[in-house]
């Protein structure tokens, strides 16, 4: 009987270091690598005292075809996340999140879009290995651009070596970007 009750007792202990060790190490295989936050970048890149209030937009079939079609390039999904920054009444700007896949994990960048331009965009998130994560030089060439300019890479955009599906992946989703802000959130 006390080998019995030794024998359940070291199994419980068994399983409990297991659960201890994947509840410890689950969250770091599984979560992206959060780089900065949205209400930071927004509050960076606008005003520190802005008001961030953010809203999911949900593409209707319609929606989704035509800002496809702008944007040149595939669309995974019909929600969107839209941060907006306000002080005194008035819009500052938009955050466009868009969540694309790098090579086989996925990314997220910010595209700030104020007054038909696009101001610049943030790495909020990057699963990939850090090298391939684009450097603040190459992302600079996204400041101050019309968002009626749809931008494609190896043309307007140069390819970064080592990193063209990186490259890619924050080119492509400009015309995202793009094409949802002058689709739903221009003043018209």
């Amino acid at each position: 009987m006390a080998e019995k009750i030794f024998t359940q007792e070291s199994f419980m202990m068994k399983h409990f270091f297991i659960s201890l060790a994947l509840l410890l190490v689950l969250p770091n295989i599984l979560s992206a690598k959060v780089l900065l936050s949205p209400i930071d970048a927004m509050k960076e890149n606008y005003s520190k005292t802005a008001q961030i209030s953010k809203k999911n937009i949900l593409l209707s079939g319609a929606q989704f075809k035509k800002i496809q079609q702008m944007a040149k390039t595939k669309l995974t999904t019909k929600i969107y996340r839209i941060y907006i920054a306000k002080e005194a009444g008035k819009t500052l700007g938009y955050g466009i999140l868009i969540n694309k896949k790098v090579r086989s994990k996925n990314a997220v960048v910010m595209y700030l879009i104020s007054h038909n331009k696009l101001l610049g965009i943030e790495i909020i998130a990057f699963n990939e290995p850090h090298e391939y994560i684009p450097s603040k030089t190459w992302t600079q060439q996204f400041q101050n651009l019309p968002t009626d300019k749809m931008l494609h890479l190896s043309r307007e955009i140069p390819t970064i070596t080592g990193a063209t599906l990186s490259a890619r992946s924050v080119t492509d989703g400009s015309r995202i970007a793009f094409a949802l802000y002058n689709e739903l959130l221009k003043e018209k």
